[in-house]
C-alpha cells in the first residue's frame, strides 16, 4: 500500500477515530512500517530472554491508541507523538513488571549524551528517565517530544524535525538543552540514592 500523505493520514485518523473501520485498517497498513522501526529501536539492546517483542510492543500500542475510546488525532505528528509515548509506557510498564533491580540505584546519564541517542535496558534508568521526562513535559512540552523522538522512538535530527514540523537547527538546541536538563536531573537522583546508602 501506498504511504498516504500527512493531510490523507489526518483524515484517516478522524474517520477512525469516528468509527470507521475500514479507515482504521487503512491507518492500519499505512503506519505499521514505521511503527515497527520504532518498537525495534527501543528492543534492540534488550538482554537475553526478555519478554517483550517489537511486535507485540507495536500491537499493544495500537490498542492503547484505538482501543475501547479511540483518540482523537489532530495530525500525523499528534499521533506518532502519541504512539511514541503510548510505547514509551509499555517499556517502562515491563520494566516495573520485571523489577529485576531497586528503583533508584545505579541511575546513569551517559547513554543521553551519546549519538545516536539509545534506550538503556538498565531497569532503573529507564524508570528514571521516564520519571525525568515526565517532569520535562511538565516544564518544557516540545523538549520533552524532542526526546521521545530521539530517546525513545530513535529518530534522527532530520526525521525528529519532520514529525514535529521544526527546524533541524531548533531540533538540535532544544535536544541539546533537553539532555543537559535530564542529565542534571539524573545527576540529582543518583546523588541522592548514593547518599541513602
Amino acid at each position: 500500500m501506498m504511504k498516504p500523505l500527512p493531510h490523507e493520514l489526518t483524515k484517516l485518523l478522524a474517520a477512525a477515530h469516528s468509527g470507521d473501520e475500514s479507515a482504521q485498517e487503512q491507518v492500519w497498513s499505512s503506519v505499521y512500517g514505521e511503527l515497527k522501526s520504532v518498537a525495534r529501536h527501543l528492543m534492540a539492546t534488550e538482554k537475553p530472554g526478555h519478554t517483550l517483542h517489537p511486535t507485540a510492543l507495536v500491537h499493544e500500542a495500537w490498542l492503547r491508541l484505538f482501543g475501547d475510546t479511540p483518540i482523537a488525532f489532530a495530525n500525523r505528528r499528534h499521533f506518532f507523538c502519541v504512539a511514541a509515548k503510548a510505547m514509551r509506557h509499555i517499556r517502562v510498564d515491563d520494566v516495573r513488571r520485571r523489577n529485576r533491580a531497586k528503583r533508584g540505584g545505579d541511575q546513569k546519564a551517559a547513554t543521553l549524551l551519546e549519538e545516536p541517542a539509545i534506550f538503556d535496558q538498565d531497569p532503573c534508568e529507564v524508570m528514571a528517565v521516564h520519571e525525568a521526562l515526565d517532569r520535562l513535559g511538565d516544564k518544557a512540552p516540545q523538549k520533552a517530544e524532542i526526546v521521545m523522538c530521539r530517546y525513545f522512538a530513535g529518530l534522527s535530527e532530520e526525521e525528529t524535525a519532520a514529525a514535529l514540523g521544526l527546524s533541524r537547527r531548533t531540533v538540535q538546541n532544544k535536544w541539546r538543552a533537553a539532555r543537559a536538563w535530564l542529565h542534571r536531573e539524573l545527576s540529582k537522583g543518583a546523588a541522592a540514592a548514593e547518599s541513602e546508602e
